[in-house]
């Protein structure tokens, strides 16, 4: 009997063995964290979306700020059907934002830069056009924007101000005038209403403030330089004693880190000589909030 039960024990032994070696053979164990022949992790770019259900892949499904994103890619990295989002950079973004401005989405002048602002900008058009706020551009976003403006003039592509204009004055509205708004920081020569060239100014600082009102334009000197403060103001239209709307190359340089002695600067040279040859004594000059 104990011969028996040993040559039972000795066959079961065997029996489990030759299982465990089918087993390893067939892979059913998972290989160690270090086994340099474990099978590379698929790639999962380009696959379809997941079939209803699925749960998402932390890796292929995340994007920075834990918002889920579109499975499916293109070969550029963007969703599939997004034509500019956030970090695209062309003349596309440039002719977006301009249309966006048109339409009062976006207020500063268009860099060709895709950033947060014009995310933002995007998503709030979407919203109001009834579609997804992704703050991404689509095709369907494109031609939802393409229709609601026209083609950008080569001004509102690259315009002369970064600042965007304001609603005129009333007293801007009449006649051959200056505009110079204080709330916006720009310069707007306009005729009978219509703005025929705009800038960017600064003003003088809280010492020598640049004073409001209506005035006219009393002389103009092409090469001028102050008796004060001894700087030169190139295209000067003097408008109210010493103070007067002029060219700095200060401004030019160190833009809105400075401010003048009083005086309307102007940082365009080329707009700045243009308008000083269209603009007469008499003509009106407006100074506001």
């Amino acid at each position: 009997m104990r011969h028996t039960s040993v040559l039972k024990r000795t066959v079961l032994s065997r029996t489990a063995l030759a299982a465990v070696a089918i087993a390893l053979a067939a892979g059913c164990t998972a290989p160690s964290p270090g086994d340099s022949k474990s099978p590379a992790r698929p790639s999962t770019a380009g696959t379809p979306s997941k079939a209803p259900g699925a749960s998402a892949d932390p890796v292929t499904d995340a994007k920075p700020g834990g918002s889920a994103s579109p499975s499916a890619s293109s070969p550029s990295g963007k969703p599939a059907g997004v034509l500019m989002r956030e970090g695209t950079e062309n003349e596309q973004v440039r002719e977006l934002q301009a249309r966006l401005r048109q339409i009062g989405q976006f207020h500063r002048s268009p860099t060709a830069f895709y950033g947060s602002m014009t995310a933002k900008a995007v998503s709030a058009f979407q919203q109001k056009s009834g579609l997804p706020a992704t703050g991404m551009v689509d095709g369907t976003t494109w031609t939802t924007l393409t229709g609601a403006s026209r083609k950008p003039t080569a001004e509102e592509l690259s315009p002369a101000t970064t600042n965007e204009l304001d609603k005129p004055d009333p007293r801007c509205l009449k006649g051959r005038v200056l505009c110079v708004s204080k709330e916006s920081r720009t310069l707007a020569w306009m005729i009978d209403g219509k703005v025929v060239a705009a800038m960017d100014v600064r003003f003088g600082s809280e010492n020598t403030p640049t004073r409001e009102g209506t005035f006219t334009v009393g002389w103009k000197a092409k090469k001028w330089t102050s008796t004060i403060y001894h700087t030169s103001m190139p295209y000067a239209m003097f408008f109210s004693g010493g103070q007067a709307v002029h060219y700095s190359a200060d401004f030019a340089a160190r833009g809105y880190n400075g401010a003048s002695h009083g005086c309307v600067n102007v940082r365009n040279k080329q707009k700045i000589a243009q308008v000083f040859d269209q603009v007469q004594k008499g003509d009106k000059v407006v100074v506001h909030w």
